[in-house]
């Protein structure tokens, strides 16, 4: 399979608990599940901050201003919808002051509507407990290294 490269942004959303948010994707290709943390594409001519706020906004309705403009770059390699994703991603954090901030579905697309199954805040120790794929794998070391940029 062909490696691909998106330019492409990710978003650490910490709760005043330490969970972490992450959504649960049902690939219309071969009906696997993966749970990762929010984010996708950059669109032309957005900067990945921008990017970041908005891609934060359409997937889960909170507050895109709470993103630090510190970034962590993260090696990404992945297969999704039939192809092989294989590039650096920006991981941005956010946290919010309250535990387990309250997620909108209203800013997606229908695709993603149907394709977006669930979301859960969770802690890191947590995360070998999902019950499907997490995205990148990652995932709990790169959370600890955001914390302290």
């Amino acid at each position: 399979m062909e490696p691909a490269h998106r330019p492409a942004v990710r978003v650490i959303c910490y709760d005043a608990d330490g969970r972490i948010l992450l959504l649960n994707w049902l690939d219309p290709h071969d009906r696997s599940r993966l749970w990762e943390p929010p984010g996708g594409g950059i669109d032309p001519g957005e900067t990945p901050l921008q990017a970041a706020r908005r891609e934060l906004t359409e997937e889960t309705g909170l507050d895109p201003a709470l993103i630090r403009p510190d970034f962590l770059l993260v090696e990404r390699d992945t297969v999704w919808k039939g192809r092989r994703w294989r590039g650096p991603e920006q991981f941005f954090a956010a946290t919010y002051p309250t535990a387990q901030p309250e997620v909108r579905r209203d800013g997606l697309l229908p695709y993603e509507q149907t394709d977006l199954q669930a979301h859960r805040w969770i802690h890191p120790a947590d995360f070998p407990t999902l019950p499907d794929r997490l995205e990148p794998p990652t995932l709990a070391d790169i959370c600890a290294t955001l914390l302290a940029i």
